[in-house]
């Protein structure tokens, strides 16, 4: 039983997590349109980081805890799939503390990624995703 209620809440946080990834481009594209130092950029900025601290970060360390203690109570620390998708989570978060990180700046009035970039790491998230997600179910190795 244990085992159900870790897994839930696994998969509800993984929700909640990529949920926020998937909106944290989307809102800096939309800080990005805005002057440096307005007021409709501080409300970008702010909702930028309700996002970071109610929902991308709280839902970041859930995942993590309770898929070590799921990976722990089924034992899939030493199969191949388990580690190649450790793999794509440990991307998946470098990628989350690096959207953060750019979030920050543009909160500051640095603009340092462009419309077009933007579009292109919102869709990491998705493909990462996918690939663990394959992993998970298929078990390929």
């Amino acid at each position: 039983m244990l085992y159900l209620w870790l897994k839930s809440g696994h998969v509800i946080f993984m929700v909640f997590w990529l949920a926020g990834l998937f909106m944290l481009p989307r809102q800096m594209i939309y800080m990005l349109g805005t002057e440096p130092g307005s007021e409709e950029e501080a409300l970008w900025a702010k909702r930028s980081g309700l996002l970071r601290k109610v929902i991308l970060t709280p839902s970041l360390i859930v995942v993590w805890v309770l898929g070590l203690l799921l990976a722990h109570t089924t034992g899939v620390f030493s199969e191949g799939w388990f580690h190649a998708k450790l793999l794509f989570v440990l991307a998946l978060t470098g990628f989350h503390g690096w959207m953060v990180s750019r979030s920050k700046a543009m909160a500051r009035g640095a603009r340092p990624l462009s419309e077009k970039q933007l579009r292109m790491w919102g869709e990491v998230p998705g493909v990462l995703l996918a690939v663990i997600v394959i992993l998970v179910i298929v078990r390929p190795f």
